[in-house]
């Protein structure tokens, strides 16, 4: 049997598969070896997967796709699942040849990671070929659900949005400008919170300002990375939960930029599974 996981910065998603099928599903905490301690990753892995398996026994192989799995830190991973699950084949991989492999299986394509973070690559059916660094939150990552949170909040209380709105979403999140600023700049993962806003800005999307600034986010996305790999003629494929909430104005945003429109999945691990049965 073979465990793919599937990691992110708020979770992982885990499925034992043979043959096909998939016999067991697991969600822990995220798993990030860029920014988490060796002894996080260990309880997560010993402490949330290990004891929700049903038999962990029958793992011959393990095939993991990570935000923060580049260079080293994918051997570091490795070497964590090793000591838990010894004797077992074990591959690390990044979250955008997850997404690559998802949305493109064995053929050539454009996709891209729109979750909390943000990532896009050009794919030839079997690896990366090209990527434009997302460079994080704070220095890009457009298109991602913590832009999103920042451009709205800055919108919101600079009075971009009707005063209505603004006490509706202070009575709704019990959120204030303070309490906002102390989780931007005063408490760890603020990334995190600024994407967890998403939800709001959705329930208002019918809001012609709150709508311009969601396809504005994705075209520059888009423009800012997609665009620099000069293909296209390829259309854009797209995974994560802002993709996948806000499908209406992403594909609004790739159409605005000359693009054509492909698969829009909320989650890479049905085209995993898929693609790892083959």
């Amino acid at each position: 049997m073979i465990l793919i996981a599937d990691s992110g910065s708020t979770k992982t998603d885990w499925r034992v598969v043979s043959e096909g099928r998939v016999i067991q599903t697991v969600t822990t905490q995220g798993i990030n070896p860029f920014h988490q301690s060796v002894d996080y990753i260990h309880d997560v892995i010993n402490n949330e997967l290990i004891t929700s398996m049903n038999d962990k026994q029958s793992i011959s192989e393990i095939v993991f796709y990570g935000a923060g799995c580049i260079g080293d830190k994918c051997g570091l991973l490795k070497q964590q699942l090793s000591d838990s699950f010894p004797h077992v084949n074990i591959d690390v991989n990044s979250d955008l040849l997850a997404a690559a492999r998802s949305l493109c299986g064995s053929k050539e394509g454009v996709a891209c990671i729109l979750g909390t973070g943000s990532n896009s690559c050009l794919y030839d059916g079997r690896n990366i070929t090209s990527n434009v660094s997302p460079m994080g939150y704070i220095l890009g990552d457009e298109g991602s659900g913590a832009v999103l949170g920042k451009l709205f909040v800055n919108e919101l209380y600079k009075g971009n949005i009707s005063g209505a709105i603004r006490e509706e979403f202070e009575k709704d999140t019990g959120l204030t400008l303070q309490a906002i600023i102390e989780n931007v700049y005063r408490k760890p993962m603020a990334n995190r919170f600024l994407a967890s806003l998403a939800p709001f800005i959705s329930t208002h999307i019918d809001n012609p300002v709150i709508e311009s600034l969601v396809i504005t986010n994705f075209r520059n996305f888009l423009t800012r990375n997609v665009l620099h790999y000069n293909r296209t003629d390829l259309a854009v494929n797209a995974v994560g939960s802002i993709a996948y909430h806000f499908a209406e104005q992403l594909e609004k945003a790739i159409m605005e930029v000359g693009m054509k429109v492909g698969k829009i999945y909320k989650s890479p691990m049905e085209g995993l599974v898929m693609y790892h049965s083959l």
